[in-house]
């Protein structure tokens, strides 16, 4: 990119000429942000024109209009979502991307003639996720809302109460809004892409975008599986708390049942500020969470409201904004892989780089109109990030650099695995391959088939599968039920025990309820609950290949889209086949009852849950098995992996871990508050 001209060099003529497009600019990339939550730039991009237009209209006051990207705050409200307006104006954050110049904005501050600032500030960590609002009435959540342009938000109260860190009643009868942070972890923004991604659905950028579009859901289900958290900061009245700093203010935030960031420090110069900042800038990529930057608040907080706000931004707080960490790297491949449903995914394979602390040499392109968009070629040079510092991306390709030979890149017309034709299926952005047979959807499928709320077959997870297929044991899910002993003890390090258990797993799993089955055949869009709901209509398997299209779609809870997907799998003949193979097995045909299979939508399935502590009136044994019947996984140890912590009294180094990392923890009421809620 070429150096732009110094802003104190330009003319007025010249000034005017970069204003307007610049302004348009802005306004497009902060709708794409704000309101569609789906960026086409990363955020160092967009921070970096809008200091700019900062610059352009201080220093010609005359080119400054009301309509400016400087003087509005978020994006404007377009959603089907009823509107808040916030009595007390959510504002947004001015921004500093070095420490001169916080401590420039510090020196305005000591400075300031009306109001006495002492050098006393609460730095807390910048969380990459969306502002919220939550009142409390008498101590009762009755209303949780975005804060869309500052003054008139999105009311999002029903699925406000989906998000387990938010509590529905406070120990003490408070009327008073609080106002936080909501993101997505981002253990959970990988698997959200993941299954976005399969599902041939496009990926979000990040994991701001993705909490965003969580939150904003006008299904409050959908809002409950996307595992969305939160960190309270910010109380307006906070003199109804008996509070006079940020830091207690926090405090009792925490002492309320809300999840507060335990990473806050008080401080009092620039030696201290510079070592939060570098302390937290190495530590960002080993937390749970998303940050951007770090955040100095004037901890007085009479002083606050002393030094009050401009008509954006507030005069007593700044972001310190983290620079972009890129790397340049050069394309030398571009690899298609296919996933269990068909899905035909590109990859970049690159030189390896070294990027926020691991060695990246890959980076998922996710499908073919990304790969369009980004126009990456074999040969180019590009630039990679990591969207949310998780997942290698790569931003831009640097086209000064590009080879003189270069071409375009073909997208293939066939599947790199069985050759088989590639298809987009309705308004997909993804290629299919839809042969059943295509050895990569086997491999795949004989993997979920396996898993847990499928077939439940324990100790046959992906590295079995590969082994077994690359010795022509097994060809698909049927075969399973044909291996024996002696072909067992051929795998890698498998002995008389471990074959003899997984044989014993494979024959249990003939009993199985139907849904199992159903689910595991791995049919688009058919997920644990729908086959249960469909298996509970039909009863059995025969009755449900024989339903046409339209009898599926009508039972309760289905709907076309799944009707037509069951129908257009059974009516295939090598489908027909596969199942009068797992019939001749001995496979269980007809729907038992309800089961213990997880519903895709409990908001416990697949997290990772630590107990700590005596607990009052639950005892341990009681509160591992519900949590384990709704989904969720318990562990004995606290780690970055961990969701959630449960702690009674007496809880130890557990608790103070899962504080230090910043993981969610709950006492005991919350948890059976929870308990009563899923119920």
């Amino acid at each position: 990119m070429e150096k732009e001209q110094p802003v104190s060099q330009l003319s007025l003529d010249e000034a005017k000429q970069e204003i307007a497009p610049l302004r348009k600019q802005l306004t497009q990339w902060g709708k794409e942000y704000y309101e569609e939550d789906n960026p086409t730039v990363e955020d160092y991009v967009y921070d970096r024109a809008y200091q700019r237009l900062v610059e352009l209209e201080t220093r010609f006051p005359e080119l400054k209009t009301a309509d400016s990207p400087t003087q509005r705050v978020g994006g404007q409200v377009t959603t089907q979502l009823t509107k808040v307006r916030h009595e007390i104006p959510m504002l947004s954050m001015g921004d500093v991307f070095s420490v001169d110049e916080l401590m420039d904005f510090n020196q305005r501050q000591q400075e300031n003639r009306d109001v006495e600032v002492e050098p006393e500030y609460n730095l807390e960590l910048k969380i990459d996720g969306l502002s919220l609002s939550l009142v409390y009435e008498n101590g009762k959540l009755v209303q949780g809302s975005t804060r869309g342009n500052g003054t008139i938000g999105e009311d999002v109260t029903a699925n406000v109460k989906t998000i387990k860190s938010v509590p529905h009643k406070l120990p003490e009868p408070l009327s008073l809004e609080f106002r936080g942070e909501c993101y997505m972890p981002k253990a959970s923004f990988v698997k959200l892409n993941q299954e976005r991604e399969a599902a041939g659905l496009p990926v979000f950028a990040n994991p701001r975008n993705a909490a965003a579009g969580s939150l904003r859901q006008l299904d409050p289900k959908v809002t409950a599986k996307r595992d969305l958290a939160t960190f309270m900061y910010y109380v307006p009245e906070y003199q109804k708390l008996g509070v006079t700093t940020q830091a207690a203010a926090l405090d009792r935030m925490r002492e309320l049942g809300f999840t507060v960031n335990p990473n806050n420090r008080v401080v009092h110069n620039q030696e201290e500020i510079t070592a939060y900042i570098d302390e937290y800038t190495t530590k960002r990529d080993q937390l749970s969470y998303g940050i951007d930057g770090i955040v100095e608040k004037v901890n007085d907080l009479d002083t606050e409201t002393a030094l009050g706000n401009t008509v954006k931004v507030p005069r007593w707080e700044i972001a310190y904004k983290f620079p972009p960490e890129e790397q340049a790297t050069v394309v030398r491949d571009i690899v298609w892989t296919v996933g269990r449903t068909g899905n035909v995914t590109p990859t970049a394979v690159m030189d390896p780089v070294q990027l926020a602390g691991t060695t990246v040499s890959r980076a998922s392109l996710h499908n073919p109109d990304y790969l369009r968009e980004k126009d990456i070629r074999l040969g180019d040079t590009v630039y990679l990030h990591k969207a949310g510092d998780i997942i290698p991306e790569i931003s831009r390709v640097d086209l000064k650099k590009r080879p003189a030979d270069s071409e375009e890149y073909v997208v293939p017309t066939t599947c790199p695995v069985c050759g088989s034709e590639l298809v987009h299926l309705d308004d997909e952005v993804a290629l299919r391959c839809i042969n059943p047979m295509c050895p990569a959807q086997i491999k795949e499928g004989l993997a979920h088939f396996a898993s847990r709320n499928a077939m439940n077959i324990d100790g046959l997870g992906p590295k079995i599968v590969q082994q077994l297929w690359d010795k022509k044991m097994v060809r698909d899910v049927a075969d399973l039920y044909h291996l024996d002993h002696d072909q067992l003890l051929t795998l890698d390090k498998f002995g008389d025990k471990s074959a003899t258990n997984l044989l014993t797993s494979i024959d249990n799993s003939r009993n199985n309820s139907v849904e199992r089955l159903l689910f595991g055949l791995g049919i688009r869009h058919v997920g644990a609950k729908a086959a249960r709901l469909i298996m509970a209509h039909f009863g059995d398997l025969d009755h449900l290949m024989e339903a046409s299209a339209e009898e599926v779609a009508n039972v309760d809870g289905i709907g076309p889209t799944i009707g037509e997907s069951v129908h257009t799998y059974f009516a295939n003949p090598q489908v027909v086949d596969l199942i009068n193979q797992l019939r001749d097995a001995g496979v269980n045909f007809t729907y038992q009852g309800p089961t213990t299979t997880v519903a895709e939508d409990s908001p416990w399935n697949g997290r990772r849950v630590v107990l700590t502590g005596k607990l009052e009136e639950l005892t341990r044994s009681t509160a591992k098995q519900w949590l384990e019947d709704h989904g969720a996984k318990v562990t004995g140890s606290v780690s970055k992996k961990t969701d959630i912590v449960i702690a009674g009294t007496a809880a130890g180094s557990k608790l103070t871990k899962a504080q230090d990392l910043g993981i969610t923890v709950w006492d005991e009421a919350r948890f059976r508050q929870a308990m009563q809620e899923e119920n």
